[in-house]
């Protein structure tokens, strides 16, 4: 019998799709992922199910959309029995994984992951009752044999982390456990996930001096904020983010904006060196010719786009994400367009690795247009899910969105305390259409609709125009279908 093939699945946080060459942008130095999209299948539009981590990481892992699985909102733990990716396989696969997990009990192993490393200890306030909090991750343990010591004299900070030089650092930690698990593990089928953290806030780290801010160029909707038709929560972000900056810059000027995306870009960068000594020692063990290689992330960053950074919104910038898939063996790169979701992933891989799809997966499999000679088209609405808060305004908490109770002064004028809470945490969903139409349904009437051909950048709202009226009712109904095949109960106006 032919041994089945292995899976190497890499994804990062926070990562936009026009990061890589092959979505666009040659300016990152990106050697090693652009060599990977020059030999695999790349999906041109690739969307996330929820544009924030745990959310988003639920549906990579379990092939659920989130309010199946409840991960509705960030820190919501997955399940004990709801199987994950790896209990989906017949046995005799060595699996682990590395990296940032966020679907609960951060550092402990679980959900048919034999080995794991994790990366952050910032999570132990969310363990279960029955974890011991003072255990600590395996990167602190790699920081304290190399003669590190944490400043609080528990655990290491995010903004430790990020300042500390790159051979000390996540993704560098993140490649010597990936090269060591594949040169045990080369005589049997595995299954390896490896989750960068970067680039993902506090955007700064090592490579903070490798790009030249002066010479970043400011994303095409830079100077187009959100006006009185965008959402409320749109234009709350912009000002939140124009009033108090992010990662110790300044963002009311060009020049804070430019040294943000110079510093993401830098993380980038050095993911991607990391990234290649993973995939080097696919090559140097023999593996490369019987392993699936996948590359992701969990959601994007608007960083610059409309002047609003991180996630949290349904603009393409954060709902939209690398994607790419490579072949045991293959040389040769493919395309595939259309809109893609991340529901379709675990369906996929399953078929791709001659698995079982489980009778109670909500995605399909796309295994004959990824297997398929020549380039390929999708031709499947994808819908996008929001619920919860997680907005990184408010005082979240699980399940009880907050914000003080004297509200930030520039909040004035953007309505009651009430008003503004429900902006923040209205349960949207949105549609994308393979015409290219984009729809978000909002339950306080915060509707959105661009047409993704004419208006990429997503400049000019056209739900309010009268001639879009026939157009919002018919896709109401596809989100009311999905709804309804999906078991999801958003209150969406009908």
């Amino acid at each position: 019998m032919n041994r089945p093939p292995n899976l190497l699945f890499m994804y990062t946080d926070e990562q936009r799709r026009d990061t890589l060459a092959c979505y666009g942008n040659r300016r990152i130095e990106m050697p090693n992922l652009n060599r990977l999209a020059e030999e695999s299948v790349v999906f041109d539009r690739a969307y996330v199910s929820q544009p924030v981590c745990t959310p988003s990481r639920s549906t990579l892992l379990t092939g659920l959309w989130p309010h199946t699985n409840g991960c509705t909102e960030n820190n919501v733990a997955l399940h004990p029995e709801t199987p994950c990716f790896p209990e989906m396989l017949r046995s005799g696969y060595a699996t682990a994984h590395h990296g940032k997990w966020h679907l609960g009990d951060e550092i402990f192993a679980q959900h048919g992951f034999q080995e794991w490393r994790g990366i952050d200890d910032h999570y132990f306030k969310y363990y279960s009752p029955a974890r011991d909090r003072s255990e600590r991750c395996g990167y602190h343990h790699f920081l304290i044999a190399n003669g590190f010591k944490p400043a609080n004299g528990q655990y290491f900070t995010r903004a430790e982390c990020a300042r500390l030089p790159e051979a000390f650092s996540k993704p560098a930690y993140l490649a010597l456990e990936a090269e060591r698990f594949l040169r045990e593990n080369r005589e049997r089928p595995f299954v390896l996930f490896v989750n960068f953290f970067e680039p993902h806030m506090p955007f700064t780290g090592p490579r903070d001096s490798q790009y030249d801010p002066d010479a970043i160029p400011l994303p095409e909707n830079f100077n187009n904020p959100p006006g009185p038709e965008a959402s409320l929560k749109a234009r709350l972000f912009q000002r939140h983010y124009a009033e108090r900056g992010s990662g110790g810059n300044r963002l009311d000027g060009e020049a804070g904006w430019r040294r943000l995306i110079a510093n993401y870009w830098g993380l980038c960068s050095q993911v991607d060196t990391h990234a290649g000594r993973i995939l080097d020692a696919l090559d140097a063990n023999g593996l490369r010719d019987n392993t699936l290689v996948v590359w992701t992330s969990d959601h994007g960053d608007m960083m610059g786009s409309h002047r609003i950074v991180a996630k949290c919104l349904q603009y393409e910038e954060a709902v939209s994400v690398p994607m790419m898939i490579r072949l045991p063996g293959q040389r040769r790169g493919r395309r595939i367009t259309g809109p893609f979701s991340h529901i379709d992933v675990v369906p996929t891989l399953l078929d791709l690795m001659g698995q079982e799809l489980p009778a109670h997966l909500q995605g399909r499999s796309r295994r004959a247009l990824v297997e398929a000679g020549g380039d390929g088209r999708l031709g499947d609405d994808v819908v996008i899910e929001w619920n919860g808060a997680n907005s990184g305004l408010a005082g979240d908490v699980i399940g009880k969105p907050g914000l003080p109770s004297n509200l930030p002064e520039w909040m004035n004028g953007y309505g009651t305390r009430e008003e503004i809470l429900s902006a923040l945490c209205d349960p949207v969903r949105t549609i994308i259409t393979p015409e290219g139409w984009k729809y978000t349904c909002s339950t306080r009437g915060d509707d959105e609709l661009y047409d993704l051909n004419a208006d990429p950048c997503e400049n000019a709202n056209l739900a309010r125009r009268p001639e879009q009226q026939a157009r919002i009712r018919e896709l109401r109904q596809r989100l009311a279908a999905w709804q309804q095949r999906t078991g999801d109960s958003a209150p969406l106006p009908r």
